[in-house]
């Protein structure tokens, strides 16, 4: 019997390129017209919607209702301001006028560093509403997902309450005396055995900080550690240039831009100010306007990708075997590109590329994936430089980052010796490594080993469960603090409400190690700023409050850094080999890893408003998947929702898979954030683990033997058969309802548009 929901994927690949003729799709069950998007399509306008009877209000709802209420009562009642003076973005009269909310300039920490500049709206004292800081460089008045919510990470019910020791609630103060005990001891041995570890740093004053502690305690130790971090760019410009660098692009200059797997648009620190330049450079005034023009060379359909004038898919592994051709084909000595060049890639490709990069030396831009390894970073830095474009559109500053380091050789680092037994105590801020950190390092065991585990994080979760003392932390609403910009420049954090549960901020627990347990986090801040002398001491009170009221620090942007590559960097490279190959080994299938585009890497698992967020260019909600190309689930013999088992070195996940067209052949996206066991309420359950079978060796991507499909099914939510318009088919009922028929999408190049502007 035949199944009219079957999706034939040859069928569909033949109809698509039959008569030459441009079609336009929104998912693989309208172009197989199957049963189930005919039924949605033919009640896109309903003659009749059918009306449900009002059963009026039930005693179950009218008890909903009432205890709303009353929690928001209670809650207007319980709302406080910071005890310190914050500024509001426009000076508003004395007073509170009830009804009339404020707007105050703040940074959200972004989770890899660096900060995005917000304007947060206040209502009657509690933050309602966010949006971005026209003043600040990372926004320019825009924002992201994560910033727009936020705000329902700070009222999430789920965030722990109480300081815990052993298991039990105690209170600060008890916390207050073991830290001051702890510095005693540790003192006297110069602090050898004491280890803290962060999440990468950006903030000046928690920078000095932790400096401050290590001059105190020069035998001690300090770790960073993020996931979802800018390691490998931060490897590949040292092999370039010697030093740590940080890096960020001017695409508003450049006319020419090939990504190298990389996801500007829509990913990292500098996204938000990456798209709004990015789009400005692409606007159309006249016939006679000039456009960008973009290459992007990808393994996973992306936003990016979906924007590019040319694309092409490929696996992850073969990047770096691009990226060599491209720089050989440049003209960089000492970098062969042989015969190396994919062969999805058409011959023609890299030549087009090349003159257009020629043409346009100093406007141009090479950029290179989180995901890819160092070599090819360093490639893309390479070609950049050769291209003159180092000084105008790719811009070098001293790093952002208070302490600049390869974050996984730091967390190996501190693995090792916690399985040594070197480390007494550690103290872990921010972060949850036990359920982030990569499988092959075992934290969680190693952890178990130290004697001492203090913790300061906002949720109670996987790595709090293993910790003797923890300590609910602030959120960035509701505390003092700062942050750097892309670029270097600083901003204050500067809480809109008093915090909620009397949590802590790491500038207080940290304060209380430097023997300051009494000073606020807001002295720390202001004190920090006050010794870099940016104001003379009789302005500085007007400097602080400006500071405040626009959200940033004036003067604090880092200048441009002129550097010169290392003589040798082409035999460092070609030392290497290349690392794509030797991470891909000789499997004909690859995994790559990359952050959720809704929950990140797992930080916003209890955010449900991110987790109903449809994902981009998928739309599916609530869960992730093993996304993979239509010819791939062909050669698996997988359709939608089918559950398969991939085993990466040794480690098995099972999961269901997503066919999307785009994506390369013969290999599997997972992202980050999903199969959390202490998430909260909302983030329990929900996905599946990808860091269970994550490695710190190959943290981009690997081989894979070709995954087998197990026989379950596990249905997956997506918005993409919701609020479908057909043309096809439907005319009728179009014209009933509008009288004229009507073109749903118009697509023309810059060509044709200059040549008929009202095409």
């Amino acid at each position: 019997m035949k199944d009219n929901n079957f999706i034939d994927l040859a069928a569909i690949r033949a109809g698509l390129e039959k008569n030459g003729k441009k079609r336009f799709w929104r998912s693989l069950e309208q172009l197989a017209e199957t049963d189930e998007y005919k039924e949605l399509a033919r009640h896109e306008f309903p003659q009749k919607p059918v009306k449900q009877p009002d059963p009026g209000v039930s005693r179950r709802n009218m008890l909903k209702l009432m205890a709303a209420s009353a929690g928001l009562a209670g809650l207007s009642a319980c709302t406080k301001l910071p005890i310190e003076h914050i500024a509001p973005y426009v000076r508003p009269p004395e007073e509170f006028v009830p009804g009339n909310p404020l707007y105050y300039a703040t940074s959200m920490p972004r989770p890899e560093g660096g900060a995005l500049g917000l304007l947060v709206k206040s209502n009657m004292g509690r933050p309602t509403k966010v949006e971005g800081n026209p003043d600040h460089p990372a926004s320019l008045g825009a924002t992201d997902a994560f910033g727009q919510a936020s705000v329902l990470d700070l009222w999430d019910p789920d965030r722990a309450r109480s300081v815990l020791h052993e298991g039990s609630i105690t209170n600060y103060s008890d916390f207050l005396t073991m830290l001051g005990q702890l510095r005693n001891q540790y003192v006297t041995k110069n602090g050898a055995g004491f280890r803290v570890l962060t999440e990468t740093v950006t903030s000046p004053t928690l920078g000095s900080q932790l400096k401050a502690l290590l001059a105190e305690l020069p035998a001690a130790r300090w770790h960073q550690y993020t996931p979802v971090s800018r390691h490998a760019e931060r490897e590949g410009v040292r092999t370039i240039y010697g030093e740590y660098l940080s890096t960020y692009y001017r695409l508003d200059q450049a006319e020419v831009i090939v990504s190298l797997d990389a996801d500007f648009l829509c990913s990292g620190r500098d996204g938000v100010r990456y798209a709004r330049d990015f789009a400005d450079k692409r606007r159309i005034a006249g016939t006679h306007s000039p456009m960008n023009r973009l290459y992007v060379i990808e393994s996973m359909a992306t936003i990016t990708g979906a924007t590019a004038d040319h694309r092409i898919p490929i696996k992850p592994s073969q990047v770096e075997a691009f990226a060599r051709a491209l720089a050989a084909a440049v003209g960089i000595k000492g970098i062969d590109g042989g015969a190396q060049t994919p062969s999805e890639v058409p011959a023609d490709w890299i030549p087009a590329i090349v003159r257009d990069l020629q043409q346009n030396r100093g406007a141009s831009i090479v950029v290179a994936g989180e995901q890819q390894p160092p070599s090819v970073h360093a490639l893309a830095h390479a070609i950049n430089d050769a291209l003159g474009n180092v000084g105008k559109t790719v811009i070098h500053i001293d790093p952002i980052e208070a302490q600049p380091v390869n974050e996984m050789e730091s967390i190996r680092e501190l693995v090792t010796d916690m399985n040594a037994g070197k480390v007494e105590t550690l103290l872990i801020i921010g972060g949850n490594p036990v359920y982030n950190a990569p499988a092959d390092l075992a934290f969680e065991k190693a952890l178990n080993k130290v004697n001492l585990r203090l913790r300061l994080g906002i949720y109670n979760d996987e790595t709090s469960y293993h910790c003797h003392w923890f300590v609910p932390q602030a959120h960035f609403l509701e505390s003092w603090s700062d942050e750097r910009a892309y670029d270097g420049t600083a901003s204050i954090v500067q809480p809109l409400i008093a915090p909620l549960y009397n949590n802590r901020s790491a500038h207080e627990v940290l304060g209380a190690l430097l023997g300051n347990p009494g000073r606020t986090p807001h002295e720390w801040v202001r004190s920090y700023w006050a010794d870099q002398k940016l104001a003379a001491p009789a302005d500085y009170e007007t400097f602080w409050e400006t500071c405040l009221s626009k959200g940033t620090v004036a003067g604090t942007a880092f200048p441009v850094k002129t550097v010169a590559p290392k003589s040798d960097f082409a035999t460092t490279l070609s030392k290497a080999g290349s690392a794509a190959e030797q991470a891909a080994g000789a499997g004909s299938m690859e995994v790559t890893f990359r952050p959720d585009p809704t929950i990140w890497d797992g930080r916003y698992t209890n955010n449900s408003w991110l987790q109903e967020l449809p994902k981009p260019l998928t739309t599916l909600t609530w869960d992730n998947a093993a996304y993979i190309s239509p010819k791939t689930a062909e050669k698996l013999h997988v359709v939608h929702d089918d559950v398969i088992e991939i085993i990466y070195e040794g480690r098995k996940l099972r999961i269901p898979v997503w066919t999307l067209p785009g994506h390369a052949d013969d290999c599997l996206t997972l992202t980050f954030g999903y199969g959390r066991a202490r998430a909260g309420k909302v983030g329990n359950g929900t996905g599946f683990n990808a860091y269970s079978i994550w490695t710190s060796d190959k943290p981009g991507f690997g081989s894979v033997p070709t995954p087998k499909k197990t026989g379950d099914r596990y249905l997956l939510a997506t918005t993409q058969r919701h609020h479908i318009i057909s043309q096809d088919g439907h005319k009728a009922e179009i014209e009933s309802v509008n009288a004229f028929q009507r073109d749903i999408v118009r697509v023309a190049n810059l060509d044709e548009f200059r040549a008929n502007p009202d095409f």
